[in-house]
């Protein structure tokens, strides 16, 4: 499982990302070396684990618990089960927000993408119509946490196609995509689409094969 990333000065179930990286890594220890089973901690260890009262740890539990981060205890089972992604959360990367400038050049690099999935990625069924960035690159902020990019894709033309070599499939392609612009930095953020109107807004587009070629 790839280890999430956490951003420095954000809140993360309003915990910062330094103090829930070791809350976690506390809980996990305790339950190293036993089956998945009785891989489990109670309540009582979560609010020692990171250090709240019992009032916060309710909700604390309720908000991991919706979030598929905890196994709620069931008849068989008493505790909490600890999840993959809960113990992803003990090995998370914890880095500084992307600076603005920084994220301009990533959209610069972005179209190079586009360009080459169109032109060089003949094997792929899609191509890339547009893209957009929206989210917290429409804000004010200097500093961001992620870098959200809309990509429209469609059908390559049949004269765009490889004539001869295995076809990726759809599902493949889409993820070749996904893979190719989330390559140029663990802030990007990768949502595909068919239309432009299905991207949250504001959105700005920053690719458009038609202008800008294939």
């Amino acid at each position: 499982m790839k280890l999430p990333t956490l951003v420095a000065d954000r809140l993360y179930f309003g915990l910062d990302p330094l103090r829930l990286r070791s809350a976690t890594g506390r809980a996990l220890a305790r339950v190293v070396g036993l089956p998945p089973a009785r891989a489990r901690v109670s309540a009582t260890h979560l609010r020692h684990d990171f250090a709240v009262d019992t009032t916060q740890a309710t909700a604390l539990i309720g908000e991991f618990v919706a979030e598929g981060l905890l196994e709620p205890p069931d008849a068989r089972h008493p505790g909490y089960g600890l999840t993959r992604e809960f113990m992803a959360l003990a090995a998370a990367r914890v880095v500084e927000p992307l600076p603005r400038a920084r994220a301009r050049l990533l959209l610069t690099e972005a179209c190079n993408v586009a360009l080459h999935v169109n032109v060089e990625a003949d094997t792929n069924p899609l191509a890339i119509r547009s893209f957009a960035v929206y989210g917290d690159y429409m804000s004010r902020s200097h500093r961001l946490d992620e870098l959200n990019l809309g990509v429209v894709v469609e059908m390559r033309t049949a004269a765009r196609r490889r004539r001869f070599g295995r076809m990726l499939t759809k599902a493949e392609g889409a993820d070749a995509i996904r893979d190719a612009f989330r390559a140029l930095s663990s802030f990007v953020r990768v949502r595909l689409v068919t239309e432009e109107r299905s991207l949250p807004r504001p959105f700005s587009r920053v690719f458009d094969a038609e202008t800008t070629g294939r």
